[in-house]
């Protein structure tokens, strides 16, 4: 039997997800890189044939651990979906001479190196700076107009994003966004193999998105997400992932598949995809592309990784599509065959291809409209069940991996933190898309209320 060695890291789909579906095409070896998810412990057990979890990753030579371990199992393909350990699974496959996303896996991660390349070849992006220090942040003011985006160069989950309004922004953004790095660092989301990639920062102009123009119902974002396989440098587009409003700076909030555009508008839209992907070279590998959409037809890529969507991207594709993308790329990556599913007349699987829809919604202390909640309350996924918000026939469930315990105070939103302020993740399946978001724009009003209201501080 084939055997994988499974790399894992924050980030990505849910491990016991993934785990499984890797599970199904091969003897899988666990190598364990960041504290496993106190939920998944049965599933490692009853999945994984073995189990390493070195004491401390930090003092190795991570290439080096992962080659070593590869080695020790006799692994036939290493994987990891995790965005934060995906240059150094790369590299230890190139070493091993193993399919992988290949030697430019970097251009895919560090977003300086990734713009720098689209720029080259006439991708349609942002215009954008790289930052290294503050007073670089002061001269990109001559080239990018106020307000323009600040972001960390190696980052996830809008995590370090800030906006900078003025001149005055500048010195306090400087310190905030090395102080989220630091904090994302000790929680365990920060790029595990190269050194001093908490450090880097680029500023990017704010594009203006119009979702207007390219929905026809209410309540989507003005974004989506390509969501693709890359095998043997040929480029793989599956669907379009769509999202609702972001919140400040620019924090994801809401991911609903499939995207209900326009067959002619996803033509475009995967056209771009293929562009950015195409340019950066990689080899075998998932990805996820992530372009915004302006007046007028205009389209910029945001960014793109060698890895596939994270939260419940990839569950949600299974669900709608009856495709387990994971699956496929295992398959690949051992070098079998694989039936690459179908695209429709939007050159993905789109609407008339889904059976019904699924979102997933993370838990902020914002309402729909953005503001915070005027009191702290508890994280308790059985009062939200009981609210009677989500329509008659669709399912929410409580993604436990990505969940603060029930009786857990919600944290209060930090714009700077992007994703690491959640206190829950929530996945919804019903009929369509629409359906998905007006239930989730219901619980974004109604959480305030519908969740327990947490005691004062200093009383338990």
């Amino acid at each position: 039997m084939s055997k994988v060695l499974f790399v894992y890291a924050k980030g990505g789909p849910p491990l016991e997800y993934a785990l499984s579906r890797v599970a199904a095409k091969a003897e899988v070896h666990l190598l364990v890189l960041s504290p496993l998810p106190p939920s998944t412990r049965d599933a490692v057990t009853r999945l994984c044939a073995s189990v390493v979890a070195p004491a401390d990753t930090a003092s190795h030579d991570l290439v080096a651990l992962i080659t070593a371990q590869a080695q020790a199992v006799g692994a036939d393909a290493v994987f990891t979906p995790s965005e934060y350990a995906v240059v150094a699974v790369a590299d230890a496959a190139e070493r091993l001479g193993l399919a992988g996303a290949g030697a430019h896996c970097v251009l895919a991660r560090d977003k300086r190196m990734m713009r720098r390349t689209w720029d080259a070849h006439g991708v349609s992006q942002p215009r954008f700076r790289s930052v290294a220090t503050e007073r670089d942040l002061h001269e990109a003011a001559a080239e990018i107009p106020y307000p323009m985006l600040m972001k960390a160069a190696w980052s996830a989950g809008s995590t370090a994003h800030q906006i900078l309004r003025g001149p005055q922004d500048i010195a306090p953004a400087w310190a905030r966004a090395r102080e989220v790095m630091e904090e994302s660092a000790r929680q365990g989301y920060a790029e595990l193999h190269v050194a001093g990639a908490d450090a880097d920062f680029l500023v990017e102009e704010i594009v203006t998105g119009t979702a207007g123009d390219w929905f026809e119902e209410p309540g989507w974002g003005d974004y989506v997400s390509v969501e693709g396989v890359v095998a043997e440098g040929v480029y793989h587009p599956v669907c379009l992932s769509g999202r609702m409003p972001t919140i400040e700076p620019f924090t994801e909030r809401a991911g609903i598949t499939p995207a209900l555009l326009p067959e002619d508008a996803q033509r475009k839209v995967v056209e771009l995809a293929t562009a950015a992907v195409d340019t950066l070279g990689l080899r075998t590998c998932g990805t996820h592309t992530e372009i915004k959409l302006g007046a007028d037809g205009r389209m910029w890529v945001i960014e793109t990784a060698a890895r596939f969507g994270g939260a419940m991207t990839v569950p949600q594709i299974e669900d709608v599509f009856g495709v387990d993308v994971i699956g496929m790329l295992i398959d690949r990556l051992l070098g079998r065959e694989v039936d690459w599913p179908a695209p429709g007349p939007g050159s993905v699987l789109g609407a008339a291809d889904a059976k019904g829809a699924a979102g997933s919604l993370v838990v902020l202390a914002v309402g729909g409209s953005g503001a915070p909640w005027p009191d702290r309350r508890l994280w308790d996924f059985a009062a939200v069940q009981r609210s009677g918000l989500i329509s008659t026939g669709a399912r929410l469930t409580e993604v436990a991996e990505h969940s603060l315990p029930d009786g857990t105070p919600v944290p209060v939103y930090d714009p700077a933190a992007g994703a690491n302020s959640m206190a829950a993740l929530c996945q919804l399946v019903a009929d369509d898309p629409v359906t998905v978001i007006r239930d989730f724009e219901r619980l974004n009003d109604a959480l305030p209320t519908v969740l327990p209201p947490a005691p004062p501080i200093g009383r338990p």
